[in-house]
């Protein structure tokens, strides 16, 4: 008789290469220590003084930031559960633009804090229970928090106290001069009447190497980083400017033909007819008042010959989204079709320039102050283009507040305050409840400390001292707009400093966090497959010269 051999369990139910792991192996506590090493890399990051990170996408591309949102998304993440965590980060920078690095930082804690509970006996469905209640709560007490509002949205201060502390949690020291750019190009596209059509499309954002930040300006209209294609390179009285997306050449049949010339008479004929039709539609267009042509596509040497003729200035877009945003600026209909226009398929810009910037030849198509543009443009400078792609995500920040601002105008207190008093709250409400219950959520009120606390650390202060002032100041019911001064010793009143946070995009980060962290609990086995593909096949290396030694 054969000895049978034992056999791991499960082993017939998956095909082979499955891995699986289940509560028995501790899958809770493993998923929980896998998202704390991802929130331990981010949480450096966050805040004013927040440390940047070199990360080396698999492109070989280098960032050099402290924005949650880009260092996530260059890093090729395959655990499961710290993938719904990064898919709820990704959802904040989508609705609101800004706070996934609060998601993050919260989710973790709470992660941490489940951990504890765990080890102390409770349920995780207990725990999960718990957390659903304390974050119900949360949320309807923030609106009892609210210390401003940003109600006139024409107003440059109105627009400037939401957009200054989105900016100096990514560029402090630069928040000035930034959010000062970021306000004066949302007042071009936004219309205080109409809020909600608002597009952060709308506002572009051109980055030129040399100078520095404070050289930037805004410009009403559009800047492209080329020359004009003919000689005529600048306009300064307003003129008309038509679109066109097809290619602007002499007209070519779809199919392959064949002309039989006898001599060459007949050959200049036929060349002489081509130029005839080409110099009879660019006087079409030259007698329509159209000074400005602006190509999606391609632009013929001979059309060229022509324009220069009819002193009409060509531009040539090769995107088709740039091709779209200067329809908005001039109110040009885009063409498919060559000839004249109609009046009302006609566009009009003030003035377009041609001009060195840092090296860089540039057009600028500049609306006046009369006159309405969809799109305005921020010219940044800076020393390197590391540098001023970190600005540029800020500036993209800053811009993204704006729509939480229509959604929701309520300003909560920044600096950690909001925090503190949720600890308070969240803690009394605690006491109150009966049974099991009051463990979870006092712990979820524990978890807040985690953001007045990084604030501290990374402005290089003892967050021990930090954290007992505030809980001093918090104790007395006028302290609710006390908050961590990263710029010294005590504390500071956030309406001097004007540092607040959105609402909406507070409520959404929470909601977010908490979300993602009951689902990561409730996960008591994974099941993995293996990935698809054959074995991966090393590149032989190639064959050199025929004369070199092997």
């Amino acid at each position: 008789m054969s000895l049978k051999l034992p056999q791991a369990p499960n082993s017939g139910l998956f095909k082979q290469g499955y891995q699986a792991y289940s509560s028995a192996d501790g899958v809770v506590i493993r998923n929980i220590e896998a998202v704390r090493e991802i929130t331990l890399m981010v949480q450096t990051s966050f805040g004013p003084c927040g440390r940047q990170k070199i990360v080396v996408n698999k492109m070989g591309r280098v960032f050099i930031t402290s924005d949650a949102a880009t260092i996530l998304e260059q890093l090729e993440i395959i655990h499961p559960a710290v993938k719904i965590l990064v898919g709820a980060t990704k959802q904040q920078e989508f609705e609101m633009g800004d706070g996934t690095n609060f998601v993050m930082v919260l989710a973790g804690e709470l992660l941490n804090v489940a951990e504890k509970l765990i080890s102390l006996g409770l349920n995780v469905s207990e725990i999960i229970q718990g957390y659903t209640m304390a974050v119900k709560y949360t949320l309807s007490q923030l609106n009892d928090l609210i210390v401003d509002t940003s109600t006139d949205l024409s107003l440059f201060e109105q627009l400037r106290k939401v957009i200054k502390p989105v900016v100096a949690s990514k560029q402090y020291g630069s928040e000035d001069i930034i959010s000062k750019l970021v306000v004066e190009a949302v007042q071009i596209v936004l219309n205080p009447n109409r809020p909600q059509n608002f597009n952060v499309d709308s506002i572009r954002v051109v980055k030129i190497m040399g100078a520095s930040l404070p050289t930037s300006e805004v410009i009403k209209g559009m800047v492209f980083p080329r020359e004009p294609e003919t000689t005529v390179k600048n306009i300064n009285t307003k003129s008309k400017v038509v679109v066109f997306t097809c290619p602007i050449d002499i007209s070519t049949t779809e199919t392959k033909g064949t002309v039989l010339l006898h001599n060459a008479q007949e050959m200049l004929d036929f060349t002489k007819g081509e130029e005839q039709q080409l110099d009879q539609m660019c006087k079409e267009i030259n007698d329509s008042g159209v000074k400005v042509v602006v190509a999606g596509s391609s632009v013929g040497d001979l059309a060229l010959h022509y324009f220069n003729k009819y002193d009409i200035l060509v531009l040539k877009v090769p995107s088709k989204f740039d091709l779209r945003r200067i329809c908005q600026v001039c109110g040009a209909t885009p063409l498919p079709r060559l000839g004249a226009p109609m009046p009302e398929e006609v566009g009009s810009i003030a003035v377009i320039e041609t001009k060195e910037i840092g090296g860089d030849r540039v057009t600028i198509f500049r609306q006046d102050e009369d006159s309405i543009s969809r799109t305005a443009t921020i010219v940044l400078r800076g020393a390197t283009q590391n540098t001023l792609d970190d600005i540029e995500r800020s500036i993209d920040d800053g811009v993204n507040s704006i729509k939480g601002l229509i959604k929701d105008d309520k300003l909560l207190p920044g600096a950690g305050a909001i925090e503190m008093e949720l600890i308070k709250q969240l803690t009394q409400y605690g006491e109150k409840t009966s049974g099991l219950m009051q463990l979870p959520i006092k712990h979820f009120a524990k978890a807040f400390e985690v953001i007045p606390r990084l604030l501290a650390e990374t402005a290089g202060l003892d967050s021990t001292e930090a954290l007992s002032k505030l809980y001093a100041a918090h104790s007395d019911i006028n302290g609710k707009c006390l908050g961590i001064n990263i710029e010294g010793d005590g504390l500071v009143d956030i309406k001097q400093e004007g540092i607040y946070d959105l609402l909406s995009s507070k409520s959404n980060a929470i909601a977010l966090a908490v979300e993602a962290t009951t689902t990561i609990l409730s996960v008591d086995q994974i099941i993995m497959a293996k990935r698809a593909g054959g074995p991966v096949i090393p590149k032989q290396p190639r064959a050199g010269n025929w004369d070199q030694d092997d």
